[in-house]
């Protein structure tokens, strides 16, 4: 599936295209009623091959490929519409597995988008399957501010200049050596977080701004989890808690699997979390 509108440059191109929220197995009129996709125009569904892609209206001034590739630059545009496909992507998820669509993802008619999922039939069959009963869980490990760790700085004599080194020397290796026992411990759980979830993987820490969390970001980890071990799973992280003082874990979700779907399935894209 394209990530950006498919123009056929000899024939006008329509005046509403379609951009692709995701593909489900099938989903009920009612429950597509009250959403709101982008631009705030209502969602619906394209069916074909025995899926359903559910998309939004996309006048193509504005979702075309010139326009679209512009839009894209404007963090504020894109900042919205992330959020508006995240919301329909999100709904879907509570009825059901959903293969979350990349964001931007803009066919000019619903035939193209019906040709795509006839395309890939059995891949996102496959995806829909593996996702069934199934949900991603975010487990984030912050650093804990003044965890105690031993220092290794010698405490031998000296005037007022070297007991300022010495303290400053201190603080510096204190926070060395927290960091790397967070970043073992960010390991430990992520291995024994893996071992009860069907799968896991671990995102690159979240910048402070994006976290909203004043302390350094350790472990950033995506799992996809059993319905009936969701129980066990979050006992876990728990007692890793208790574990792993110098670490403050915190469990997200349940989100739409985007960290379990292929690149190639509908063009997964990340989510704002």
């Amino acid at each position: 599936m394209s990530s950006t509108a498919e123009v056929t440059p000899d024939r006008a191109a329509p005046a509403t295209g379609a951009w692709l929220h995701g593909v489900v197995r099938d989903v009920e009129p009612a429950a597509l009623a009250t959403l709101a996709g982008m631009g705030g125009f209502p969602v619906r569904a394209v069916a074909a091959a025995g899926l359903v892609a559910v998309v939004s209206p996309a006048p193509l001034d504005e979702y075309g490929e010139e326009p679209l590739r512009r839009n894209l630059e404007d963090l504020t545009w894109l900042e919205q519409a992330a959020r508006a496909h995240h919301a329909v992507v999100a709904a879907l998820a509570r009825h059901g597995p959903v293969v979350p669509a990349r964001l931007a993802t803009v066919h000019t008619d619903d035939e193209r988008v019906a040709a795509s999922l006839a395309a890939r039939r059995a891949e996102l069959s496959a995806t829909l399957a593996r996702l069934t009963g199934r949900g991603e869980w975010g487990v984030k490990g912050y650093l804990v501010p003044g965890a105690p760790v031993e220092s290794a700085v010698a405490q031998d004599g000296g005037g007022v200049g070297t007991a300022y080194l010495r303290r400053r020397r201190a603080e510096l290796t204190a926070r060395d050596v927290r960091q790397q026992v967070a970043s073992a411990a960010a390991d430990a759980v992520h291995v024994a977080l893996c071992e009860v979830a069907v799968a896991g993987r671990r995102h690159a820490p979240q910048d402070q701004r994006l976290s909203g969390v004043s302390a350094p970001m350790a472990l950033n980890g995506a799992y996809l989890v059993d319905d009936a071990a969701l129980c066990r799973f979050t006992d876990l992280v728990d007692s890793l808690g208790d574990r792993h003082p110098g670490l403050r874990l915190e469990v997200t979700g349940p989100w739409p699997a985007y960290s379990f779907v292929a690149e190639r399935s509908a063009d997964v894209a990340g989510e704002p979390r």
